[in-house]
């Protein structure tokens, strides 16, 4: 039994050698947001929900682009496991031009429906928060933080590519110089420390933008650099061409990745939605909250990702039972990371609001989140890791139900029903919202038990020149 689940030695290491490096950039980038949290918020409470409402809107863009990257990635981490760099350029050709064409889209959109977008997040006058000023301090942020767009999406192709082929330490650093430049730049352009100009909001939007490109440059360079080590950059960009068989495949199972993402940060956003219903004290308190969890569930958040390259990497091999044996050990460890978690944060981690500044209601709204939020995340982890699996053998018209379908037809009506319907306040609507995890998960075990994930989706193609 202990063998069934457990893995030995050896098998934590490769996994964890995987997944540390992304815990670490994502723990980095995580710890950052918090302190931009701190810093915006010190500013007052209606930047930093002017600042909460923008972010929750860009999540929509962030997690299409990495829809869009993840349906290539598939095909990326199999060819890797086939040891096919032919494969790997022509996914990297497409992750490069799907990305400027998501962001051109983007900056369209956000340009002509700024007014909109915003006008969901803000319902009615609270008492404890200027309307009219988180309106002005959120469309100064947007008009900025759209500069910065395009390079995210460009420097994602890179860095996502660089970790599907077992280079995850390059990722982490260039993330982390990113992070550092944002961190500085915030603290210098937020409050006008040492000769800058005090800008609030718009300096904390401009620190966002010079990361952004302080990543993409530094990974552009590397790549160039060591395209004699990576074999599949060598002229990887000589030629744009990417052959039609490759081309086909990345839309039939990438796209519906594509969609899945823009459906389900949507859907993420519209809960946020539901949830501002309440007022915008619950906005900065759900901000808060949302920025702390992301801290705290980094360990098990990111190791889904290694999960999908590890399997992936498997099954490209056609290694389909180590590849079952590598999910369910790994699920298991998920798991065991998150029941871990929970208890520190139920300890301890819940207080974090209380360094806050800003209204006593947002913090008290911030500590109650956190602590039913940490209440299901072993379930959570157990939901992740289901959802690189399945994504990991191409599956994904089952991901689609899986995630976007989920939260769109139960996670979303929930929201508002139990607001309009039921009139039932944000204490009761959150822990119900959260519940719905142990439902996604039961449907996440039946899709694993089946195996429908266990095939290798890049054995049968014809080669074809570059």
């Amino acid at each position: 039994m202990r063998k069934k689940y457990f893995g030995d030695r050896a098998f934590y290491k490769m996994a964890l050698t995987v997944s540390i490096p992304m815990m670490l950039q994502n723990f980095i980038t995580n710890f950052v947001s918090l302190l931009d949290n701190f810093m915006v918020g010190a500013v007052g409470t209606e930047e930093m929900t002017a600042v909460s409402i923008v972010n929750q809107i860009l999540f929509v863009f962030n997690l299409v682009v990495f829809g869009a990257l993840s349906g290539a990635g598939i095909f990326t981490a199999q060819y890797h496991g086939k040891k096919d760099d032919d494969g790997i350029r022509f996914t990297l050709r497409f992750k490069v031009g799907i990305g400027i064409l998501l962001s051109a889209i983007a900056l369209l959109l956000f340009l002509l429906l700024d007014d909109q977008l915003i006008g969901l997040f803000i319902h009615d006058v609270d008492p404890h928060v200027d309307v009219t000023a988180t309106i002005r301090f959120a469309q100064a942020y947007l008009k900025i933080i759209l500069w910065g767009l395009a390079p995210f999406a460009l420097a994602s192709a890179l860095s996502s590519t660089l970790r599907e082929t077992d280079e995850t330490f390059i990722p982490m650093v260039m993330g982390m110089a990113a992070v550092l430049t944002n961190c500085v730049f915030n603290y210098l352009l937020i409050f006008g420390k040492f000769g800058f100009p005090t800008l609030g909001v718009r300096g904390a939007a401009i620190a966002t933008v010079m990361s952004r490109y302080v990543e993409f440059g530094l990974l552009a360079v590397y790549c160039f650099k060591k395209r004699d080590r990576f074999r599949f950059l060598r002229g990887a960009f000589k030629s744009l061409r990417i052959p039609t068989y490759v081309l086909g495949e990345i839309a039939k199972k990438g796209l519906p990745l594509l969609f899945n993402e823009l459906f389900w940060s949507s859907g993420i956003a519209l809960i946020g939605s539901g949830y501002s219903l309440h007022g915008l004290s619950v906005v900065a308190g759900y901000s808060i909250s949302s920025t702390v969890v992301n801290l705290f569930t980094i360990a098990f958040i990111s190791f889904g990702s290694a999960i999908g390259i590890i399997i992936g990497k498997q099954l490209g091999a056609n290694e389909f039972e180590e590849a079952v044996d590598s999910c369910r050990k790994l699920s298991v460890f998920a798991v065991m990371m998150s029941l871990g978690i929970t208890l520190i944060v139920l300890l301890i981690g819940y207080k974090v609001p209380l360094l806050y500044n800003t209204t006593v209601q947002s913090k008290e709204y911030a500590m109650y989140f956190i602590r039913v939020s940490a209440l299901f995340f072993p379930f959570t982890a157990f939901a992740n890791a289901s959802y690189f699996t399945l994504r990991s053998g191409g599956r994904t018209g089952v991901t689609i139900i899986y995630d976007s379908v989920f939260v769109m037809t139960v996670s979303v009506p929930t929201v508002f029903l139990l607001y309009y319907a039921a009139h039932l306040d944000i204490w009761k609507v959150y822990p119900i919202v959260q519940s719905l995890e142990i439902l996604k998960c039961l449907i996440g075990y039946a899709f694993l038990k089946k195996r429908i994930w266990v095939r290798n989706i890049v054995g049968s193609e014809e080669k074809e020149s570059v």
